[in-house]
């Protein structure tokens, strides 16, 4: 028998990904955000939601782009704290040690020790209630070298995505390979 929980913001995984702005004074931002994924395959997209009262919001608004960087368990601190402190009051990356890469491809910035990026334009926005969902197409994915398979595809063990369970507020990292997909189910 299934336990019923009721309406809540409660599935699993919830990505950690790290959004990165400019302010309208060209200061690179940076926020952590849980609330997101891929929504179109044509054109690729993805989406994130943020509350009005984040510093990103705006920020995103005025420059109409945004990158996603896909922090390793490695950088789960980092992470964490990009979520916490507000890029009003202090800046991030100094804070932190990380470097603000600039984007070549949209007016964003993104963390360079991540070992994969987004870099999104943003095409649509709108408000739901205590969140406003943004829809970015992707014009380009970045992955680090070392982060790829023998095929030269991103490898997600090497990646090491983190991943945040919302109810209990807890950080993990990705399970082990299970099987190739659009082919295990076929005995079935």
């Amino acid at each position: 028998m299934k336990r019923s929980f009721g309406a809540k913001t409660m599935i699993f995984p919830t990505p950690v990904w790290c959004v990165g702005t400019y302010d309208a004074d060209g200061k690179a931002n940076v926020m952590t955000i849980a609330w997101g994924g891929i929504c179109c395959s044509k054109p690729p997209c993805v989406t994130v939601s943020l509350r009005k009262a984040t510093y990103t919001f705006d920020c995103l608004l005025h420059r109409k782009a945004f990158t996603l960087s896909v922090p390793s368990d490695r950088y789960a601190k980092e992470a964490d704290y990009f979520g916490m402190a507000s890029g009003r009051n202090t800046d991030k990356f100094a804070d932190t040690g990380l470097t603000a890469a600039r984007s070549e491809t949209v007016d964003a910035p993104y963390v360079a020790e991540f070992p994969m990026v987004l870099a999104c334009r943003l095409i649509h926005h709108h408000e739901i209630g205590l969140h406003t969902h943004f829809v970015g197409e992707i014009a380009d994915v970045m992955v680090d070298e070392e982060a790829l398979n023998e095929e030269g595809q991103p490898d997600i063990e090497k990646i090491r995505p983190v991943v945040f369970s919302p109810e209990v507020r807890s950080y993990h990292g990705i399970g082990s390979f299970i099987g190739k997909a659009f082919s295990i189910g076929k005995s079935i």
